[in-house]
This record gives structure tokens, sequence and C-alpha cells, in this order.
């Protein structure tokens, strides 16, 4: 087995938080369309989802609206949902990639979250994190989920 294929981290974009919210909240309004859509992207962005179906081999179909006016088609396969530990999907149509999302309990209120991007190559991952600012996007929408959960647990 080559290098390419054991080593990954050259081809990977990866974000870890620790929320202050249970794992069973991070995990409900990360899988449920109803909440999704009111947090996800990067700042200044708004989603359209035209299906979710949360299951292995179901589609996320969305378009994510740029705060310029801009409009990015996105297609998620996803690949494993085990609730509410672990969710991996496939990306599409361009970027093509596939992300590991692990939530992992801090005691009882608390939530670890690690979630990783892996592309089919480094100049894939490069020419995303250079033309859709991909590393600075993940941590705006992780910061947009951390606000999200504040919210919902003073409603």
């Amino acid at each position: 087995m080559s290098d390419e294929n054991t080593n990954t981290a050259e081809r990977e974009i990866g974000s870890t938080r620790v929320f202050d919210a249970p794992r069973e909240l991070v995990w409900k309004v990360w899988t449920d369309p109803e909440h999704i859509g009111r947090w996800w992207g990067p700042n200044g962005f708004s989603v359209t989802t035209k299906q979710f179906d949360l299951k292995p081999g179901g589609l996320w179909l969305f378009t994510m609206h740029g705060p310029d006016g801009t409009d990015y088609r996105n297609e998620i396969t996803f690949s494993d949902v085990a609730p509410p530990e672990r969710l991996e999907y496939d990306h599409g149509p361009s970027p093509v990639f596939h992300t590991t999302v692990i939530f992992e309990e801090e005691g009882s209120s608390r939530t670890k979250l690690s979630m990783t991007a892996l592309f089919p190559t480094r100049a894939e991952r490069d020419r995303t994190i250079e033309k859709f600012s991909a590393i600075e996007g993940m941590k705006q929408t992780l910061g947009r989920l951390a606000d999200y959960l504040a919210a919902q647990q003073a409603a």
C-alpha cells in the first residue's frame, strides 16, 4: 500500500470544537433539516434544502446562498449514520470529498465534535482551500453552530 493511501493528512481539512450542549442536542441540530438550515455555512450564508433523507444512501440536496448573491449547489450522500455518535457523508458535485463527524460526550452537558473532510488528492484539497476558503468556512460554520446551540438552550 502506498503512502498516498495510508497517510491522509495532506488530503484533509479538519476541525475539533467543544460545545456547551449535550450530545443529543448537537446531533439533533446537525441531523434535522428544520435546524441545520438555520446555522449551516459560513457567516452571511443561508441554506435552502430541497431534500433531506438521513440514512445510508440518503441524500441532502441543498443550495447555499452567499452574501454576494452567488448560489452554490450541494449534494451530500450519507454513508454512515450512527446516532448520536458518528455521521459520514460524501459531498459533491464540486468539490468532491468524504466527511466524518464524530460526536463525543464531554460529561453530561458538553460535546466534543471532530469533523474531517478527506479529499481524493492533495491538489483538490488545496484548490478547495484556495477557491472556497474552506478552512475559515469550516471554522465559521462551527461558530454558527455554537451560537445556534446556545440559542436553542436559552429558548
